[in-house]
């Protein structure tokens, strides 16, 4: 059995690296030797409340575990193809998905509730973990609520909007209904998400894990020419990871850096770039990398790629290439 927990870890402490937080000084400070090695031993709970809680001062930022749960798709893909391969509406992968939280944590169950034209994700706390680790229940209940649907949004090519959510204490409002697209309540009786039933009767695109698989495959072929410190990179590696469907807005980018717009392309335009340069340069690298592959069409890669009209890719793929999509294909 794949690790997720470890495979969960590591992906926390590449999205703290991207928040320009010093990754060997998180680890030296939660108590966390080289997790990396096979032979790395698991994490304790007092390891994860450590980090938790370390990642979040360091990154200056409370809701951490929000915004890595809206930034983090493409590491959780393990786990995704198998609740592919076990369903075939998005009804079928939440109930399949419930059943693997424990590989993530033994903090939460999942519980479905149905109702009147609507179905509930109720998640189930361990009322004495979270008494003992409540860095790592509330940053972790928050990473739950917002992955799931930011994650079920890649299983439909669409994005998918609940009808609402709730949290079982005082949330900021305004960044929660942002991230949830919809309206949040916080100060409630439980942590759920409704949905209606209409979207989990949706069948699930199986051709989608494969473009998915294959961004995964080359995302870090990608970021390698991109090495670096400076915070054009962080954005374009996160634009580079979170580009599947439609690129994420300059707004949602700046508040999931706990940003405002105006800081971020303030300190991109001090490094002498622009949000919508650097947004191009990710489009530009990963039109190339799927039409590379005979797998996908010209028209699949420009919706995948936000283009709302296909003539608008071809033109900007000519002005990266000088070539039409399918004159790039002949050529390779």
């Amino acid at each position: 059995m794949e690790d997720f927990r470890k495979k969960f870890i590591l992906a926390l402490l590449a999205y703290a690296a991207q928040r320009d937080v010093p990754v060997a000084e998180l680890c030296e400070r939660s108590g966390i030797k080289d997790i990396t090695k096979d032979i790395a031993p698991p994490l304790t709970n007092a390891q994860v409340e450590k980090l938790w809680n370390n990642a979040a001062h360091a990154a200056k930022d409370p809701l951490f575990g929000l915004h890595f749960g809206e930034a983090m798709q493409l590491a959780a893909l393990g786990m995704v193809g198998q609740i592919i391969q076990t369903s075939n509406t998005i009804g079928e992968a939440v109930t399949h998905a419930g059943g693997l939280i424990h590989l993530l944590t033994d903090m939460f169950t999942l519980r479905l509730e149905h109702g009147k034209g609507n179905v509930t994700l109720v998640l189930i706390e361990d009322s004495a973990s979270a008494k003992t680790y409540p860095a790592t229940f509330r940053h972790m209940a928050d990473f739950l609520m917002v992955f799931t649907v930011h994650e079920l949004d890649g299983l439909l090519l669409q994005k998918l909007q609940p009808l609402r959510a709730r949290f079982a204490r005082e949330i900021n409002v305004a960044e929660y209904n942002r991230t949830f697209r919809c309206q949040v309540h916080g100060n409630s009786d439980e942590y759920s998400i409704t949905f209606d039933n209409k979207a989990l009767d949706l069948p699930i695109l199986s051709a989608n894990y494969d473009l998915h698989h294959h961004l995964l495959q080359k995302v870090e072929q990608l970021r390698r020419g991109q090495e670096g410190s400076v915070f054009r990179t962080r954005i374009y590696n996160y634009l580079l990871t979170n580009s599947f469907l439609n690129s994420p807005s300059l707004d949602d980018v700046a508040a999931n850096f706990n940003m405002s717009s105006r800081s971020l392309q303030r300190r991109l335009k001090d490094e002498g770039s622009t949000y919508l340069e650097v947004l191009d340069d990710v489009r530009k690298a990963l039109a190339l990398s799927y039409l590379q592959s005979a797998s996908f069409q010209a028209k699949d890669v420009a919706f995948i790629l936000g283009y709302k009209e296909q003539r608008a890719f071809f033109r900007a793929f000519k002005r990266w290439t000088g070539k039409t999509p399918s004159g790039y294909r002949e050529s390779l």
